[in-house]
């Protein structure tokens, strides 16, 4: 772990409720969100990433449209996906659309490259889901080739081939910062090693000490290419009150409610109170009061060595208002607590 552990949040700007309870339409989701970055920006956070999804209950479906409105309005947070699901997309756009937002913060875009555990963008934009892995390592071999803005010459099997190609903007200092997001996959993490890609893992159930052994696997990688290790990040959901019993009684109705209809497409029974309150006190579920929350990170911190920690801070229909208060909370009381804990 480096001295300096970063912090973020993300969002898919799930779609919530207002005052009255009725679901907003997503055009008021989108710039709420926008305000929640600022505010992540005024507390001095490090990170503001934004998931990519086209579903009725997540109203970001461009990530960097949304972050090019947060650039304008902030000064020194950076900007990313969270994910931006490569295999459905075009490697050169991806890359000229996050170049133009670099322009845009003056230096502050990245992208978090992913397969995504989410598939509807694959039908929508005429992508054959037998083809998940393949896509994903074709188009990733490419997006790792354009970092280094020389003229690109690549073959593959999916697309026409590139002769000499330069791409255009360039990024104007330095590279793309570019992660690769894995949610258990040990071939995704020999895969970042091997493109010297910083890692970040998707850690949404469960105790996160058993991906002790990802972080083993990706050191040791960099290891046999002779390279030293890139960073590691930790993304995770969370929900921060006054008091443990505040943060449980606000999140679990609309945490339940997502994971409720997630479950439903893929098979997984109804989540009880008991499954949250375990994933609560010994999962990845980083909900309570700022002194619990850090406690958490800390240790998490700790077991897997980490750069960054990221709080997917937005859960179900969890009203917008509550979703500043526990920003707001992050920011002032659990950030610092935190790495008074990591002196």
């Amino acid at each position: 772990m480096t001295a300096t552990l970063e912090f973020g949040l993300d969002t898919f700007g799930d779609v919530t409720r207002d005052a009255s309870g009725a679901m907003l339409p997503h055009a008021q989701v989108i710039r709420n969100v926008v305000d929640e970055a600022v505010l992540a920006d005024e507390l001095g956070l490090d990170f503001i990433g934004l998931g990519e999804h086209h579903r009725a209950d997540f109203a970001i479906s461009s990530p960097e449209t949304v972050l090019a409105a947060i650039a304008s309005r902030t000064r020194r947070i950076h900007l990313g996906s969270a994910v931006t699901v490569l295999s459905s997309d075009d490697p050169i756009r991806v890359f000229q659309r996050f170049a133009t937002l670099d322009a845009l913060s003056n230096g502050r875009a990245e992208v978090i490259l992913g397969r995504g555990s989410f598939t509807e963008s694959f039908p929508l934009f005429g992508f054959d889901l037998r083809a998940y892995e393949a896509l994903f390592e074709e188009k990733l071999d490419l997006f790792a080739a354009l970092l280094s803005q020389k003229p690109v010459t690549w073959e593959g099997k999916l697309r026409p081939p590139l002769n000499g190609q330069l791409v255009y903007p360039p990024v104007e200092n330095g590279t793309l910062k570019t992660w690769i997001g894995v949610g258990g996959s040990p071939q995704s993490v020999v895969r970042a090693a091997h493109y010297d890609l910083p890692l970040m893992l998707a850690i949404i159930g469960g105790d996160p000490a058993r991906f002790a052994p990802f972080v083993e696997l990706y050191h040791r990688a960099f290891r046999e290419f002779g390279r030293p290790a890139q960073p590691i990040g930790v993304h995770s959901p969370g929900y921060v009150a006054e008091t443990d019993e505040q943060a449980r009684e606000e999140l679990w109705p609309d945490y339940k409610a997502m994971r409720d209809r997630i479950g439903k497409e893929r098979g997984w029974p109804p989540m009880g109170r008991d499954e949250f309150v375990n994933e609560a006190e010994h999962g990845s579920l980083y909900v309570g009061s700022p002194e619990t929350v850090a406690r958490k990170i800390a240790k998490t911190a700790k077991a897997l060595g980490i750069s960054r920690f990221q709080l997917k801070y937005s859960a179900g229909p969890l009203p917008h208002g509550k979703l500043m208060k526990s920003i707001e909370l992050y920011g002032r009381k659990v950030v610092p607590m935190v790495r008074e804990m990591m002196g």
